[in-house]
């Protein structure tokens, strides 16, 4: 049987041939742009003829420190991210933002109890990672921390566990939940409703927590996204009269449909004088339409529905709801993530300096309402 030649001799050889340096080689395959057409053309070419496969990215890897995947760190299962379509529009921005840069993506689903959480990121070949929306002590949160590469966390926490600041530079991108839910909730109560309730997704991590929420409850939330947006909706309820404790809050571990429908057919069930429902996501409220439609209420006129996110079929149907820029949220986290590992500290730098919550970089983008017509005065 033949000696096969190891890949940095075929290497050299493919260089020697073409009267070309080593680097010249390895630029065809990973700097293309450093090269004219007709080059690398050439030494594709030859490198086809030797049955060279280009260098070997795992000794690029040891050689660069670098791997060129990034990690992005889901809560639920796989599925549900492509089912859930603000996840969906939030991953579209990663990708965007990596196109061109020959980046991959690493998508690191750690299920709904995120058992494989800690072995899926400890494991993971990747530079830095993107943690999407988890409690605050989560221990995928503190397992991505606890590598020291650089992690951007999308949405929450805002801010980082004492005990991990400055482990690693660390980013931080997100919205203010809390006063970005007025608006449409401001819809509400100026057309004159006030026995309003409300829909939200997970707020504790126990799924045994779902259902019926009381409003003092609320603030010790686990997850500071759906705390704040329902306390958003109380303030604005305050501010026009209504006592918070007299606001009834319904709650579901799955932001799905099914799960949608049942929440709202309970609130209404359990609070038949209600005239609006605020909620906290689109699917939640896109729930109370389809809970409406088979009950044969009309929206607006029975009653009138809030939305929040600005998913495609919410606003097709016509929702008044909060519109968050999830794409933009991913192309930002992906950039700033980028930035971090290129400016990566070298063994024994100084940390990062802390700024908001704890992180090095923070970046808060706008969302807006989108009117739709889901709101008239209550009957």
């Amino acid at each position: 049987m033949p000696l096969r030649r190891s890949q940095s001799t075929t290497l050299a050889a493919l260089a020697r041939e073409l009267g070309v340096s080593r680097t010249t080689v390895s630029n065809a395959y990973n700097h293309p742009e450093q090269l004219s057409a007709e080059l690398r053309k050439k030494i594709l070419a030859a490198a086809r003829r030797r049955g060279y496969p280009g260098p070997n990215p795992a000794a690029r890897s040891l050689r660069t420190r670098r791997t060129g995947a990034i990690g992005v760190v889901l809560t639920e299962d796989l599925g549900y991210a492509f089912d859930d379509l603000a996840s969906v529009d939030f991953l579209a921005g990663v990708a965007e933002a990596g196109h061109g840069t020959r980046t991959s993506l690493n998508l690191l689903p750690l299920g709904a109890d995120g058992s494989a959480g800690g072995e899926l990121i400890a494991g993971a070949s990747v530079d830095g990672f993107i943690v999407y929306s988890v409690a605050a002590e989560d221990p995928a949160l503190n397992a991505a921390l606890g590598r020291g590469l650089p992690t951007v966390v999308v949405g929450q926490p805002g801010s980082l566990p004492k005990a991990r600041r400055g482990r690693a530079p660390a980013g931080f991108v997100g919205i203010e939940d809390r006063p970005a839910i007025r608006p449409a909730v401001r819809e509400l109560t100026r057309a004159g409703h006030r026995r309003i309730g409300v829909l939200a997704i997970r707020l504790f991590r126990e799924r045994s927590q779902e259902g019926p929420v009381a409003a003092a409850a609320v603030g010790g939330a686990d997850f500071h996204i759906q705390r704040d947006r329902v306390l958003g909706v109380l303030d604005e309820c305050l501010a026009a009269g209504v006592d918070p404790d007299s606001v009834p809050v319904v709650s579901r571990h799955i932001n799905d449909p099914a799960n949608a429908r049942s929440a709202a057919a309970e609130l209404l069930d359990s609070n038949p004088g209600l005239t609006a429902v605020a909620c906290t996501t689109d699917t939640m409220a896109l729930g109370v339409l389809d809970e409406c439609a088979a009950r044969g209420w009309a929206v607006p006129e029975r009653l009138s529905v809030t939305g929040f996110d600005g998913i495609r079929p919410a606003l097709e149907r016509g929702l008044t709801t909060v519109v968050q820029p999830n794409r933009a949220k991913g192309v930002a986290a992906a950039e700033m993530l980028a930035g971090l590992v290129a400016n990566g500290r070298e063994d024994g730098a100084a940390s990062p300096p802390e700024g908001r919550g704890g992180f090095a970089r923070a970046e808060l983008l706008e969302t807006s309402l989108h009117p739709g017509g889901s709101v008239a005065a209550p009957r």
